[in-house]
This record gives C-alpha cells, structure tokens and sequence, in this order.
C-alpha cells in the first residue's frame, strides 16, 4: 500500500469519534506499529487534528474533513479525457475503472470544478472494440502482470495463422490498434502482435522469468538501434 494510501486509511479508521489503538491500525494496514506511530505523528504534523498517545488510542476531532482535491483547469481537462480514452478503447476491467475514477474524481471536485469537469468536450468512440476484444486485452494484461505463457493462434497480414508460445512483457496502444510486445519462442525473438489479429489465446498454466537480453528493457533498447525502423510484427 502507498504511504498516500495509508495515511487517508488512517483518517477512515479514525472518523465518528473512534478511538483506536496504534495495534489495531498496524493490524488493519498490515504494518508496524512503528510505521504507524511514525504517520500520525506526521498527519498531526500536518494539521490534523487527532487526539491521543501510544498506549492509550487515538481519535479524530469531530468535523474533521479531508479537504477536496484542487486541480487546475488543465489537470482536470487531462483526467477527465484520459479516463474518457481507457473507457473506449480499454480492456473491459480498465474501462470500469475508468467509469469508477470518473465518479470518484467528480465526487471530491469543488462545485465549479465539477461543473468544468463535465463540461470538457473530449470524448473518444471505438465501435471496433467489442466485448471480445476488451476481454482479450484483459487476459493479456493479466499475462503481463503475472507473466503467465500464453499459446496465440496469431493471423498475419495475409490471414495464415501460426501457432505461437509468448512470454507477454507489454501492451502498447497505437491510436486505433493495440499490440502485444513479448518475447516469441517460435522465433526466439521479440515480436509484437496486434491484438485484433489473435485468432484465439489460452494460458499454458506456466510462468516465466524474463531472462537477459529478453526484457522489455532490452526490447526498448533494441527499437533505439535501429533509429525508428521497421518493428517486426508477428511474423
């Protein structure tokens, strides 16, 4: 958990009047009690106006509010188009969290700043991402973060399909098309695979460990050799 994180859990576990020990915090947040003697002592710090000492609990001053997130008219503008973008063109899970960060973002908002943020006219409309494919883009997520093997039925661009073993390391986002980076056994190199062209995926049920010289690093430093030439698809 992020120190940002746990500080606003602090305040939570704090509201209405709970008094509360330093012990059953650690044990909530899953950390030290030092850890958390060490953050009330900052938030108290910081002006928030908790009650207390080790040994006997603390607790937060009635009235207390978080105060609401200020952002300029350009980050506002930023947020709200980004989460608009994920929401069209995401997997199926990061457009419901681009759906959940929307309301969140608008909820904390100032009057006038929420009436900017509905106000920004930047919307983006992807009739091409069907639920299959926002469905697969989630499993290849899901294989980049648990780099989980995955066997690809993959077309290209004159339609035959080859039978493929990936170690996923990465998606990019090309505007209109999303590719999958990663390192490919049949060709024991890098490829990039659009993700419209997978005919069909599974995962093999097998983990890998990017070796030297087969990162995402070491795929990054071999787009910079050659200077911005051709990127080999999944060939």
């Amino acid at each position: 958990m992020r120190r940002a994180d746990r500080l606003f859990e602090i305040i939570q576990h704090l509201r209405g009047g709970r008094r509360t020990t330093a012990e059953k915090l650690a044990g909530a947040l899953e950390v030290s009690k030092r850890t958390v003697y060490r953050d009330i002592a900052d938030l108290m710090a910081s002006g928030v106006p908790i009650s207390g000492e080790a040994g006997f609990g603390y607790v937060l001053d009635d009235g207390y509010d978080i105060p609401p997130m200020m952002f300029t008219r350009d980050e506002i503008t930023a947020l709200v188009a980004g989460a608009r973008l994920l929401r069209a063109w995401g997997g199926a899970s990061m457009a419901r969290a681009a759906e959940e960060a929307l309301i969140k973002i608008e909820e904390v908002l100032p009057p006038d700043a929420r009436v900017q943020a509905r106000g920004v006219e930047i919307r983006s409309f992807a009739p091409q991402m069907t639920e299959a494919v926002r469905q697969r883009l989630d499993l290849l997520e899901q294989g980049v973060d648990l780099r989980r093997r995955l066997r690809l039925s993959y077309a290209d661009a004159d339609g035959r399909i080859t039978e493929r073993v990936v170690q996923p390391l990465g998606l990019w986002f090309w505007g209109k098309v999303w590719t999958l980076v990663g390192w490919c056994e049949l060709r024991d190199d890098f490829r990039m695979f659009r993700v419209d062209r997978i005919a069909a995926m599974d995962d093999t049920g097998e983990t890998f460990r990017p070796l030297k010289g087969r990162t995402l690093r070491d795929f990054y430093a071999k787009v910079e050799e050659t200077e911005g030439r051709h990127v080999p698809f999944g060939r």
